[in-house]
């Protein structure tokens, strides 16, 4: 029989409004994995504390514990939709707290429907770890998929504290990622509980291997293969959304692109392509050429602008009839190479789901205007030699793992353009991390351009090669890094993932049916 730790005593003698209590700080307590902190160590105290409750707790409390971890998880990990409230007017700012609450719960659901099947599998901890592991990470896959999808921030992010750790999400992508991070919570709870269990010492193992693993493998990696001889200006316009909002605010967003751009190129810079960030341009690009030619008066002959703008239709009369946030790449004259435009919406700030409904109800969206944006095909790649085979991502869509690349025209550079200026402290870094994470995946670099930061450059192993200083204007001549060749989630997207997690669900269930 195995022999039931002090603290497993403690535990289920919780009040059951205690115990959930904990499993919210046992959530933000994982939340700590994300930026601006950015530290494993959250994530793997949390989880070892949530997979501790639910082994101790009866198993019809497993779904409010899980619903509680992810409940603080969420609630402190999304702040920054709060602060997106404080740059619009149409509704009150204290309604932003009230959509990260109520987001928070309803993505907290995912992880309470996790942690209710783990628990009525297994009752002991090791194999209630292995299978919440699987679990977990096939609930984050559907988090990211059902209901047009939330990816933002897997618990896995926090392993780039540990780069040899993070690399391992070439194989199984960030969703595997925090299948690890359960992994090595139940670790540690293994180490302080399950005696006697069958399973318990290979798990114990399972954190430090870890650790050897994040410290060792970028020792003994291969070094990157050299840059390409493309060279990218990264521009940011230090433009913040009060600034934009303001009266004359898209002309100085345009100014101060093409004020900046100038600079670069009067000290003696020759970039290849001219990055600029989402929305830049709030012009129709395509109704006027006169304003083309001018943003890229003063490019090198062979150099290209891309830029963030908007693609208006219009009916036989004129009047605009839908809008698309798009992405444009020019040429040196002034003519449009090629247009992306984002098929990714934001829910609510691109367009507002059963508008018919919310705007009685006084919701409205937080991008200004009351047409709501157009979506695009998805993933293309943009092949204008001498320039690399271009990813065009538009913001949000980056956060979503095996849906930025064309898997048919596989690029060379995925370039996202952004605009972070309205998601505060923690939001910007938040999601400078998650396009780290893409880059591992997929074996590309990422050039990521935004108003007021973060951009910068992120080599094909989730490096920082360049990265801009916040909250002011500023640019960087780099070099494409080689992109790598395709890995095996390049190769089979959400398959990966989705395979490890029930690998890890298995071999669980295998443990399950031994009793010692």
């Amino acid at each position: 029989m195995t022999e039931q730790h002090p603290i497993m005593h403690r535990l289920a003698a919780l009040p059951r409004l205690l115990a959930f209590a904990v499993a919210v700080g046992a959530g933000a307590l994982g939340a700590l994995g994300f930026e601006p902190v950015g530290s494993i160590a959250g994530p793997v105290l949390g989880l070892a504390l949530l997979l501790l409750l639910l082994a101790a707790r009866p198993r019809g409390q497993a779904f409010a514990l899980g619903l509680g971890f992810g409940f603080g998880n969420f609630l402190l990990g999304l702040t920054w939709i709060a602060t997106a409230f404080s740059f619009q007017s149409a509704m009150p700012v204290w309604m932003g707290w009230v959509a990260v609450a109520g987001l928070s719960l309803f993505l907290a659901l995912y992880i309470g429907l996790a942690a209710l099947i783990a628990r009525r599998l297994a009752a002991r901890l090791v194999p209630l770890a292995l299978i919440f592991a699987g679990l977990f990470a096939l609930a984050e896959i559907g988090r990211g998929l059902l209901f047009t999808g939330f990816a933002w921030n897997p618990m896995g992010a926090g392993w780039l504290q540990l780069p040899g750790v993070a690399q391992l999400a070439a194989l199984v992508g960030a969703n595997g990622l925090s299948a690890l991070a359960v992994i090595a919570g139940g670790s540690l709870a293994a180490l302080i509980a399950a005696r006697g269990e069958a399973g318990r010492l290979p798990l114990i193992l399972a954190f430090p291997l870890l650790l050897g693993i994040g410290l060792g493998v970028p020792r003994i990696q291969k070094p990157l293969p050299p840059p390409t001889g493309t060279k990218l200006l990264l521009v940011q316009t230090g433009v913040g959304i009060a600034d934009k909002h303001q009266d004359g605010g898209f002309q100085r967003s345009v100014e101060a692109a093409v004020l900046r751009t100038r600079l670069a190129l009067s000290g003696g810079l020759k970039p290849d392509l001219v990055i600029w960030p989402e929305a830049t341009v709030e012009y129709p690009l395509e109704e006027l050429p006169d304003l083309r030619r001018e943003l890229v008066a003063g490019l090198p002959e062979q150099a290209s602008l891309m830029t963030g703008g908007v693609a208006l239709w219009r009916d036989a009369d004129g009047r605009i009839t839908a809008a698309a946030n798009s992405a444009y790449l020019l040429d040196s004259r002034g003519g449009i190479r090629a247009r992306y435009d984002k098929a990714h919406l934001v829910p609510g700030g691109e367009y507002l789901p059963l508008r018919a409904i919310a705007e009685p109800l006084g919701l409205a969206r937080l991008v200004p205007g009351a047409l709501d944006f157009r979506p695009g095909d998805g993933p293309v790649t943009w092949r204008f030699p001498p320039l690399p085979g271009i990813a065009p991502n538009i913001c949000y869509e980056i956060i979503f793992p095996g849906a930025i690349v064309d898997r048919a025209d596989r690029p060379d550079l995925i370039v996202t353009i952004s605009n972070d200026a309205w998601f505060g402290p923690s939001g910007p870094p938040q999601h400078h991390a998650q396009a780290r994470l893409r880059a591992i995946e997929e074996g590309l670099p990422v050039a990521r351009v935004t108003p007021t930061g973060l951009s910068g450059l992120i080599d094909p192993r989730g490096g920082l090669v360049e990265t801009l200083p916040r909250g002011v204007a500023a640019h960087a001549l780099v070099a494409a890094p080689a992109p790598l060749k395709p890995t095996p989630f390049a190769r089979l997207g959400l398959l990966a993932p989705a395979l490890f997690a029930l690998l890890l669900a298995g071999l669980g269930l295998m443990l399950n049916r031994k009793k010692t």
